[in-house]
């Protein structure tokens, strides 16, 4: 329909369509099954679901860039030494030694010096 040549008006349309609907040489519109839809519908909701998750994690990290807290050495600013150093920032918790307390694996290497995960507070 959108190929054919000329002026397209509301009223011209309708009476192409009617006049290819009755010669039937319209194809029927796919309409997807009831469980496609449901599919498709869970799949928005979850892509909307990640879609926030990242916007709130956008909104962390510029909280913490505006507090001047530097948290650069975690690879993942959610992960739970992190989120256990946010929660002991919340509750007062500033001293840099006790904070550097909660890193975990790879980052306890790091911790020597914890000067560099935690500029001012």
């Amino acid at each position: 329909m959108k190929a054919l040549p000329g002026r397209k008006t509301d009223v011209k349309d309708s009476e192409l369509n009617a006049k290819l609907l009755r010669h039937g040489l319209l194809k029927a519109s796919f309409i997807p099954n009831r469980n496609q839809r449901e599919l498709r519908e869970l799949v928005r909701y979850r892509r909307s679901i990640i879609e926030e998750r990242s916007r709130q994690h956008n909104r962390i990290q510029q909280v913490l860039k505006e507090r001047t807290l530097n948290l650069a050495l975690l690879s993942q600013i959610l992960g739970s030494p992190s989120l256990d150093m946010l929660l002991a920032i919340a509750d007062g918790e500033y001293d840099p030694e006790k904070l550097a307390s909660f890193a975990r694996r790879s980052l306890k290497r790091k911790r020597t010096n914890s000067n560099l995960l935690f500029k001012a507070m």
